[in-house]
């Protein structure tokens, strides 16, 4: 007798948890699903992702798992990639569409968790904190002085948003009511006039912005499109005593222009959440006291990181229940055989 396919009913589906989440989250998972979890939490190679996702209809990503055409090639019984961040530049989106893959992410959860730390940076960036606390940690602090780490102005300065998507209008809203900061923004397209008003915000073009913004807090999504948006000729407009603040994706700014326009002083300071490449810093960068560099944390607080799993596993239930997804980002293709 012939085998025939099982039926979603027959079977649990196989899902990959390809970093680790919180172990209530990840047992939730286990009711309904077959579950292999990637204990260590080590970042999975390419060859090693496509092997353990081989025999899954499943998987929970972070940012750091690509899916790309050659996993997804290896892969056929992959349905649904559930990330574990708003982003999803780690994702083949096109192939992904074409392979008949859902992705999904977790927008909103994170919103204003974020929108606190960019402004947190901004502060710190601005106010020169962690550059004065090695300092006082060495042992160097022996008395006061008047221009001691004297840094920029926050409160009334003007600060310049790349971004306005909800992590961009929160830091607008902070900036502006909280601050009296003159908030403008660059974004494809502009706020709505309501929009606009809630945040206290005045869209202006991107060489207005960099020439005029004393602060420039980047929170674009990274495409092709926005690769090096910030590189050498766009630090070059920026006042020299202006401060750049990055917690959108790393490559969005292109980190060797940027060490170089600090240490020449072209620019005063930099914050970044993000890099090229990262894990990896450019070496140039860390070499600097200009510059704070925190790991990739803007969403890391424990209730917004429970939030964002949560999510996550929430879309690879819903998707399998037939319900489907609760935050997609793509259509996918019709699959012939589902």
């Amino acid at each position: 007798m012939t085998p025939t396919t099982p039926t979603h009913a027959a079977v649990r589906p196989r899902i990959l948890v390809a970093r680790a989440v919180f172990p209530d989250v990840l047992e939730r998972l286990r009711a309904v699903f077959d579950v292999e979890a990637n204990q260590e939490d080590q970042i999975l190679a390419p060859a090693e992702l496509a092997h353990r996702l081989a025999d899954k209809q499943g998987v929970l990503t972070t940012a750091s798992e690509r899916i790309d055409a050659a996993l997804l090639a290896a892969c056929p019984q992959l349905r649904i990639v559930a990330n574990m961040a708003v982003g999803f530049n780690n994702f083949d989106v096109d192939a992904m569409g074409a392979a008949g893959v859902q992705g999904t992410n977790t927008p909103d959860v994170l919103t204003e968790t974020t929108a606190d730390f960019g402004f947190a940076l901004l502060m710190a960036t601005a106010r020169r904190l962690t550059e004065a606390e090695h300092y006082l940690r060495a042992g160097q602090w022996k008395q006061w002085r008047y221009d001691q780490f004297a840094g920029a102005e926050v409160h009334g300065s003007r600060l310049g948003i790349i971004g306005m998507g909800r992590i961009g209008q929160g830091i607008a809203r902070r900036a502006a009511h909280g601050f009296g900061m003159d908030v403008v923004y660059h974004n494809r397209s502009r706020l709505a006039p309501d929009l606009e008003a809630a945040c206290k915000a005045r869209y202006v073009g991107k060489e207005e912005l960099l020439r005029t913004a004393d602060h420039v807090l980047l929170v674009l999504p990274y495409t092709p499109a926005s690769h090096h948006a910030i590189g050498a000729a766009e630090l070059a407009l920026m006042k020299p005593t202006a401060t750049l603040v990055n917690i959108a994706r790393g490559g969005i700014v292109d980190d060797a222009a940027l060490a170089v326009a600090l240490r020449e002083q072209r620019i005063a300071a930099a914050g970044l959440d993000v890099f090229e490449g990262e894990p990896r810093v450019h070496p140039d960068l860390l070499a600097l006291s200009n510059v704070v560099l925190t790991p990739h944390i803007a969403s890391a607080t424990v209730p917004t990181r429970r939030a964002m799993a949560t999510l996550a596993a929430d879309n690879l239930i819903a998707f399998f229940d037939g319900r489907g997804p609760l935050t997609p980002v793509n259509t996918p293709a019709p699959r012939k055989y589902d």
